[in-house]
């Protein structure tokens, strides 16, 4: 079974580093192991970035072995510097209570809790909280030489620029943790990303020094994800893909899916779905001999969409996009075409009543009188959704949405929306 496993994760593309090929194979071949993955609650959600190593330990899960979920509510107040240019803000002591419990939530929606190896949730400022500094120093500075400190990347990349004692301690800190779970949960494994390397392998020099036996416990990165054209993957225009609806809406998180590039799909499918190979290589086929059909795009949009938000959330963004395609708008809710339109171009107009040219022309759709009164009279005009075609139309708060806006449709695919102002 680990033989099979640690296949699919190679051939997705998933194993970047390990501490031990041969030794964790054996391991996962003889018994039930526990693993961990952390993420640290910098803010109240995760982004698609959180997700990969997550998903990585929860492809262990699938195959007998437990998850422990670890938050980081002490490791969050200070800050990680692995990857990062700059320190972090610090955060409240507040802020970071209310972020662990958010993405506590998140992590719920990907892993399984009620099966034999069902998934543990823990938080390290439940033994880090309650340590004071000379046991930190006492019991732990001096597991770790300076000089092996100073030869991660993560700590050798910030020197010039500027590294604080904070962050410099961060990595013992998560060393602690690795330590602290492989006593009290028997977790022989850690998961993180590539930049996590250096964590990782500060953990296992913890528990081989803090242990008389023979300590066998591994390290596993997974690889950075990247673009086809080298960006960086899990960011648009308007910034980081979170997991939190308020902020990046399902409809907006299914768009971001839909629209991965030819070069990308299969790729994204390997890493971030739990869809069988057999099915994958058929999709591959799919975007070579027909990719105007985007059937790789649609089955990588619905897995991340429904594993996110739901089935429902899934169904109500395919609704969304066929209504905006159809431009048949009328089988939208307000609360749907609100979502949907967020981002095209709009424009303030005061509530008043006004003929449909002058609106036109006061919104900034159509460029002059003579143009909004073709554009009415040719049908290339509609309001949310329904065509005008009289230059007498008077636009009134029947036409309101919410009494706040309305959509504007000029030709096929020109919307805008009109914000009235009170």
């Amino acid at each position: 079974m680990s033989k099979q496993l640690l296949d699919d994760l190679s051939w997705r593309g998933l194993l970047y580093q390990q501490t031990d090929e041969e030794g964790m194979a054996a391991l996962l071949e003889k018994e039930k192991v526990a693993l961990y993955c952390g993420v640290d609650p910098t803010a109240d959600s995760m982004h698609i970035g959180h997700i990969v190593p997550l998903l990585t330990l929860r492809r262990f899960q699938m195959h007998g072995h437990q998850p422990i979920l670890l938050v980081g509510g002490a490791t969050g107040t200070i800050g990680d510097p692995s990857g990062r240019s700059e320190e972090r803000q610090l955060q409240t002591m507040e802020q970071v209570d209310q972020n662990v419990a958010a993405i506590a939530e998140q992590m719920k929606r990907i892993f399984d809790f009620d099966t034999d190896n069902g998934a543990k949730m823990v938080n390290n400022k439940d033994w880090i909280s309650s340590m004071t500094i000379i046991d930190f120093l006492r019991d732990y500075g001096k597991l770790v030489n300076i000089n092996y400190l100073l030869a991660k990347d993560s700590i050798l990349s910030r020197l010039d620029s500027g590294l604080s004692f904070t962050e410099f301690a961060y990595t013992l800190i998560q060393g602690i943790d690795f330590n602290h779970l492989y006593n009290h949960h028997n977790c022989r494994v850690q998961i993180g990303g590539s930049d996590q390397w250096g964590n990782i392998t500060t953990g296992l020099e913890m528990i081989r020094k803090t242990h008389d036996e023979e300590a066998k416990a591994f390290g596993i990165t997974i690889p950075l994800v990247t673009k086809a054209d080298g960006t960086k993957f899990g960011k648009t225009a308007g910034g980081a893909v979170w997991l939190d609806a308020s902020k990046t809406s399902p409809y907006e998180f299914f768009q971001f899916w839909i629209n991965t590039a030819d070069a990308d799909v299969i790729k994204y499918l390997k890493i971030f779905t739990f869809i069988e190979r057999t099915e994958i290589e058929q999709l591959e086929k799919a975007v070579e001999e027909q990719p105007h059909l985007r059937e790789a795009q649609k089955r990588l949009a619905k897995e991340m969409t429904e594993l996110i938000h739901g089935v429902d959330a899934h169904e109500q963004a395919v609704r969304i996009s066929q209504a905006l395609f159809s431009g048949n708008l009328k089988e939208l809710s307000v609360a749907e075409m609100k979502d949907a339109f967020k981002d095209v171009p709009s424009a303030e107009v005061t509530k008043e009543e006004k003929n449909i040219v002058d609106l036109l022309i006061e919104a900034g759709v159509s460029p002059s009188k003579r143009q909004a009164r073709e554009d009415v009279s040719n049908g290339a005009i509609s309001l949310n959704g329904e065509k005008v075609t009289d230059v007498a139309y008077m636009v009134s708060g029947s036409d309101r949405l919410d009494d706040q806006f309305l959509i504007v449709r000029r030709g096929k695919k020109n919307y805008k929306m009109i914000h009235f102002l009170q």
